[in-house]
């Protein structure tokens, strides 16, 4: 075996067929292939055939995209928005834009190397290239200056500098001059991303262990464009059930039955807003899945019966590892079925878990994954509609599964070095396509620890065993915006943190934060103290049900960015580099925390040990969500940050749709929409989308849409008559308008007047605090214009 660098060497031959290059050289074949004007996938391979990776790609490539044009020692191909230069002298890829800017170059010494099994890509590294997402992983906005490792591991207590962890998504964002790009390694092997550490910033580069070189190239205009561009290429997430955008409360574990009915009380008899109760392993029998204990559980479907009748879903844990036991149906089913993953010899793989001794489904296998679906009816039957899937990178004691091991990949069998990565991807995608066949109509939810590129379209993502700290907390939030960089907008952390125990003050930041995340859970440590929200005092129970209450309040919004995060892929909650990537500030400081959630609201992480925060706001010009005062962007803040103050911001020409307070989010509000708009010159929309929250008959036209548009320049506000059959659960319509200055409006050209009211977005808390003498008029909007319209729906114009 060549254990030298092995670079890729001179064109011998190449052919072309409708825009798609095949060629060769001494010892590579090549192929490029245009999906579409903004994609282009480069294959290289050793091998007479190139090497399949069939999970995480979901379109077929267009027809007649791209022309050919051969120039000397060169080929251009050419989609319209991409010029590909192929030099043939040395097979090196030149990517520019339309414009003839250069966007991304091979370097010109190595290009495409092996180095033994080892394929890597080194690419030129320009003065000022910025790189973003990788998903999970820690460290800065900007990745430069750090290198990365994809391969699913059980990190357990994972801090700022773990790597790998559990989820591989290997598609970062490179902006150049000013002009961004993706590149996906579509490589289901260990991969490694080096972005310039270690050899003087001469090059950057990305390798994977084994297989071919197969990478998507992505150009779009904006950053949002390269995002939504990589959504087509690896699908968006499935429209979720509402109740699991509501607040989830998890512990390690609930048990027995009475407990759990407990807590269930509690949250209503002390009207803190929750939607979902989880059962972690200590429900089954001797940690076996697809089992209850029967002396904790008795009966478990009077318990998911009692709690569905009070307003909770029930989500239960599941892994992979199924006992070896003589009578436990689901083994012997398995065995039967022949569906576990097995040594190069025959015999079935064998390792230490939760249950003990087990043996691990092949989820690579459609017949793995089908009886997998099956088994989920144990669950269904009860009316279960929430799964949870955890320890499946896969993880077992002692953390280091044979390389040799045998998964069916599709028919390719392949080894666990090319199949870990994708294993809990499929796990969730079983877990999923099992639930969705059983429950027919209905939307289940899923939620899982590991996962590749395209796992968004199975499952919501939560990052693992985190820790109780307020550098935790802010490395979870960069987490979950970095996933929503990489494809999986519907992900979070565990609220207080898995490992340790928070401080009041802590989580009640910790809480107030993730109010505004896509994934809303508390989860803690068996043998640790209590975590729900009155557990920490009176005063964190006070500003818990706060913002409890503003996320069920904003829930309009927020589903209405599900929505659009399935429609277009755009994450829910974007880093500042989604759409101020020009600004070099966001790169440092408390700025590489903070995010939008979706267009409008800014939020401002901070730690829980300062009373006093400095912040960023970006360009343009900003209201403190909670008392409208008026800050200009492109500057820095130094803001108040007490225990129950979480600084957010909404933006100029902000459309943000929200309703009154429920106690979970099946019961009906008061169906007043609340409509906040945000006074600027500028000119806004904002899309609303209603539909039933639990089934798929929105994919039918049963669901409400409507666009909203502000235009400050020729003032005026338009809902657009709405579309689709379902009926608004709305029927009056309020607008509060933030920074008008006017009195009169006209409705559809009639004259009226607003009225005025103090607006209370987040009860002052009061009654604990150490410092009564604190003015708490910063959490009052005084005087703030209102207008009362009937909500109907054909187009309703507002104008000053």
């Amino acid at each position: 075996m060549n254990f030298r660098n092995e670079s890729v060497g001179k064109v011998n031959d190449y052919s072309v067929n409708d825009g798609v290059i095949t060629g060769s050289t001494a010892n590579h074949r090549f192929k490029l292939t245009p999906y579409n004007q903004h994609i282009i996938r480069v294959q290289i391979s050793r091998y007479n055939s190139f090497d399949e990776y069939p999970y995480a790609v979901i379109i077929e490539p267009e027809q007649g995209v791209a022309s050919v044009d051969e120039q000397g020692e060169s080929i251009l191909l050419d989609t319209g928005a991409i010029k590909c230069h192929i030099n043939t002298s040395a097979l090196r890829l030149n990517f520019e834009n339309a414009k003839g800017d250069l966007l991304n170059a091979d370097d010109s010494s190595f290009g495409v190397s092996w180095l033994g099994e080892r394929v890597t890509n080194y690419k030129q590294l320009a003065a000022d290239e910025i790189f973003l997402g990788l998903g999970e992983k820690g460290g800065g906005v900007n990745r430069r200056g750090s290198s990365y490792d994809n391969w699913n591991t059980d990190s357990f207590g994972f801090d700022n500098d773990t790597d790998p962890l559990y989820v591989s998504t290997p598609f970062f964002i490179g902006i150049r001059e000013g002009k961004p790009y993706g590149i996906f390694l579509d490589n289901t092997y260990k991969t490694h991303f080096n972005f310039g550490t270690s050899n003087n910033e001469r090059f950057s580069y990305f390798s994977a262990d084994g297989g071919d070189m197969n990478y998507y190239f992505i150009q779009g205009d904006k950053v949002a464009d390269v995002i939504r561009q990589y959504a087509k290429l690896t699908g968006t997430i499935e429209m979720p059930p509402l109740w699991s955008l509501g607040f989830q409360q998890c512990r390690y574990s609930y048990y027995p039955d009475f407990e759990v009915e407990t807590i269930a009380k509690t949250f209503r008899d002390k009207k803190i807003p929750a939607d979902v109760i989880y059962l972690d392993i200590h429900y089954m029998e001797a940690y076996k899945a697809f089992t209850f204990d029967n002396e904790t559980f008795p009966n478990p479907k009077a318990l998911i019966e009692k709690l569905e009748g009070m307003g909770f879903k029930v989500v239960v844990i599941l892994d992979p590892g199924i006992k070896t036991e003589d009578g436990y149906g689901t083994y012997e089913r398995g065995v039967e079925e022949d569906i576990f993953v097995k040594y190069p010899d025959g015999a079935k793989y064998e390792a230490s878990v939760w249950p003990g001794n087990s043996h691990f489904t092949d989820f690579t296998l459609k017949k793995g994954r089908d009886w997998w679906g099956k088994e989920l009816k144990f669950y269904t039957d009860m009316g279960l509609e929430g799964f949870w899937n955890d320890m499946n990178e896969p993880a077992c004691w002692g953390q280091d599964m044979p390389d040799m091991i045998e998964f069916d990949y599709e028919g390719q069998q392949v080894s666990h070095l090319k199949a870990r990565n994708v294993y809990g991807y499929q796990m969730v995608r079983s877990t999923f396509e099992g639930a969705r066949k059983i429950m027919g109509n209905k939307r289940p939810f899923t939620l899982t620890r590991s996962g590749y590129s395209g796992v968004q379209r199975y499952s919501a993502v939560w990052t693992g065993d985190n820790v109780a700290g307020d550098d935790f907390m802010l490395l979870g939030q960069r987490i979950v915006n970095s996933l929503g960089l990489t494809g999986i907008p519907f992900a979070g952390y565990d609220v207080g943190g898995f490992v340790e125990e928070s401080s009041p003050a802590l989580f009640s930041r910790w809480l107030a934060l993730a109010s505004f995340a896509p994934f809303f859970r508390v989860h803690s440590m068996v043998n640790s103290r209590d975590s729900e929200p009155w557990a920490y005092g009176e005063e964190v129970e006070e500003i818990s049900r706060n913002y409890i209450n503003l996320r069920y309040k904003l829930l309009p919004y927020i589903y209405s960015l599900f929505y659009e995060a399935h429609e277009i892929g755009l994450p829910i909650n974007r880093s500042l580099a989604i759409n101020y990537h020009q600004e070099e500030a966001i790169y440092g400081g408390n700025a590489q925390n903070e995010f939008t959630l979706g267009e409008w609201l800014l939020v401002c992480p901070t730690t829980s040990t300062q009373d006093f925060a400095k912040i960023y706001l970006p360009a343009g010009n900003w209201y403190n969500f909670f008392n409208d005062e008026h800050h200009h962007g492109s500057q820095h803040l130094i803001v108040e940050t007490g225990m129950e103050d979480l600084p957010v911001f909404a933006k100029e020409g902000a459309i943000i749709p929200m309703q009154s307070e429920v106690q979970h989010t099946r019961e009906l509000h008061d169906q007043t929409l609340r409509l906040h708009v945000y006074h600027g010159a500028v000119k806004t929309e904002q899309w609303l989308y209603e539909d039933d929250g639990e089934t798929y008959d929105f994919q039918q036209g049963m669901h409400y849409e409507r666009q909203v548009i502000f235009d400050g320049t020729t003032s005026k506000l338009t809902l657009k008559a709405k579309t689709g059959d379902f009926v608004s659960r709305f029927r009056n319509l309020k607008v509060y308008l933030h920074g008008f200055e006017n009195d009169d409006y006209q409705i559809n050209g009639i004259a009226t007047s607003a009225k005025q009211e103090d607006l209370t977005l987040l009860d002052p808390i009061t009654e604990f605090d150490p410092l009564p003498q604190r003015d708490k008029k910063h959490m009052v909007v005084k005087g703030i214009k209102c207008l009362e319209i009937a909500y109907t729906d054909s187009e309703i114009t507002l104008s000053w």
